[in-house]
């Protein structure tokens, strides 16, 4: 079977959006199928560079868009991507005669795909991992129930309605889906998972234990990107009030983004400057052992209606690796924890929730043992890859069924 992905961005860019491509593509290919991917005009401005037409990746075969010139309208350069992406995924198709065409979200990449499906009459799976319409809130491109937020609220809607398939990311945005009067039976949740092998208790990474001065210290840290809904102000202000009874833990902040400069900030105007550590992006391949040197794992996300629908991938990887994690009470977080059996919930939006739930934690060690035995096994049972994708076949021969019918 061959399946041609419409991604908005790809590897080498590193984030949760290309590491979950890259290990469906992964995946897939390792069960005989054959995937390819093609990508959005966002894949150049998110690489920084100008790429290729094709390219070659770890034996996986990637058709580039490539750049486009913005409009002054957002609606104008929103338009010309999807009719250059249009014709990139017709070039390809024509070429790669694929089984099946599977966009994955936002709906610039769904509505080209919708449209090059129709006519070559290839079913169209769409794959929704957030919706862009609270994406857009997020990034302040508008505000909830906004006119352009409805808008594009309805042509979500209205691309589900006419995907042969939809897969969502978890049961949170299905349920939304559902309201709006999309048939259950058409959608399937693909959950996130991780590869295990990556993943695996290890030892901590002694030089950055060193170079960061964390040698003897109880450590909070936080490994991702710093977008504002994933509450880093929150996490910095509750980590200042711990201070006053724990004068031995230092928090760790790894990653980068929007929020950075005014963490650092923040970090600044409190005084904490010594308990801080913020070293930024690192290398993938060093991230187990920068787990590894942590003591809890803290995913403070604001409640907005991001957050409440979609389900993180990190607090996967922290529990793999035999970590605690303290997370705040949105959706996306209930779907993956358990309060007390494999993490520790807490009130979000709230700095004093966090020093309890963190206070708590760093004095019941018994707990601690008890969260770090049964997370590493509900991971590797529940949300390794190969179980979490293996809804794709179901998928896809419905879709392909549906077109013969």
């Amino acid at each position: 079977m061959k399946i041609l992905h419409i991604l908005d961005h790809s590897v080498p860019v590193h984030d949760g959006y290309s590491f979950r491509s890259y290990n469906i593509v992964r995946i897939q290919k390792k069960w005989g199928w054959h995937p390819v991917i093609i990508t959005s005009p966002k894949h150049e401005k998110s690489s920084k560079e100008a790429g290729k037409r094709e390219e070659y990746i770890d034996g996986f075969h990637y058709y580039r868009t490539g750049s486009i010139s913005p409009c002054p309208s957002s609606v104008l350069t929103e338009i010309r991507l999807m009719l250059a992406l249009g014709k990139r995924i017709k070039e390809a198709a024509d070429i790669e005669k694929p089984d099946i065409i599977h966009a994955h979200s936002p709906i610039l990449n769904a509505i080209p795909a919708l449209i090059i499906g129709r006519i070559l009459k290839i079913p169209v799976v769409y794959e929704i991992r957030a919706f862009w319409e609270d994406a857009g809130v997020d990034q302040g491109t508008y505000v909830q129930d906004s006119l352009k937020y409805n808008i594009v609220k309805n042509i979500e809607t209205f691309v589900c309605r006419h995907a042969d398939q939809v897969c969502v990311l978890c049961n949170e945005l299905k349920k939304d889906l559902i309201k709006r009067g999309i048939s259950p039976e058409k959608m399937t949740p693909v959950f996130n998972g991780i590869n295990i092998e990556d993943f695996t208790i290890c030892a901590p990474d002694a030089e950055f234990l060193k170079k960061w001065g964390l040698e003897g210290k109880k450590i909070i840290g936080f490994i991702g990107s710093f977008y504002r809904y994933e509450g880093l102000d929150i996490l910095v202000q509750a980590f200042s009030r711990l201070l006053n009874k724990h004068s031995d833990i230092m928090l760790l902040l790894v990653g980068g983004g929007e929020m950075e400069q005014e963490i650092r900030e923040m970090v600044k105007n409190l005084e904490i400057e010594k308990h801080v550590v913020m070293p930024g992006r690192i290398s993938h391949k060093r991230i187990p052992g920068v787990y590894a040197l942590t003591d809890i794992l803290a995913y403070p996300r604001h409640s907005v209606r991001l957050t409440e629908l979609v389900t993180p991938l990190k607090p996967l990887e922290a529990m793999a690796m035999g970590k605690v994690v303290a997370a705040s009470n949105v959706g996306g977080h209930r779907e993956l924890i358990v309060n007390g059996k494999n993490g520790i919930l807490f009130k979000a939006d709230n700095a004093f929730a966090l020093v309890e739930a963190f206070d708590n934690l760093l004095t019941n060690p018994e707990l601690c043992q008890e969260l770090r035995k049964n997370s590493p096994k509900w991971v590797k049972e529940e949300h390794n890859w190969e179980k979490t994708l293996a809804v794709y076949l179901k998928i896809y021969e419905q879709s392909l069924n549906i077109q013969k019918s």
